[in-house]
């Protein structure tokens, strides 16, 4: 494996990933609607070579409706980590499909590790 997914965080709840099987399990947190919602994974490059990598978050509803699709793109040194977010705020109460991707970059989608996943509730907030 090109590059190894440590740690997803998501507002202040986190979710750990195996880096072989990508499994994921999460602290149970209530997220509120237009709570802005940190999307973030320690990645590192386990090479001795330089890797170039765009780190993808997919955000779906229970309809499997894509409701944000963000990315980023950089490189890692031999042996560097590095800990890129998105952010992403929810506009609807409702169950939503988070999917994390670290792949060459937007143009290869050659992944270089398996995909993170997560399942978070939004509630509305009550006054």
């Amino acid at each position: 494996m090109i590059l190894s997914i440590l740690v997803l965080f998501i507002g202040v709840g986190t979710a750990f990933a195996d880096p072989i099987t990508a499994q994921t399990s999460s602290e149970d947190k209530i997220h509120f609607v237009d709570e802005q919602i940190m999307i973030m994974a320690d990645i590192s490059n386990n090479q001795d070579t330089q890797q170039n990598f765009a780190y993808i978050t997919q955000v779906k509803t229970d309809e499997d409706v894509v409701v944000s699709l963000s990315w980023l793109t950089g490189s890692l040194s031999p042996r560097q980590s590095f800990s890129p977010a998105q952010s992403w705020i929810p506009t609807e109460s409702g169950t939503y499909h988070i999917q994390v991707y670290v792949w060459e970059s937007i143009d290869h989608p050659s992944a270089l590790s398996p995909p993170l996943s997560m399942t978070v509730n939004v509630i509305e907030r009550q006054t």
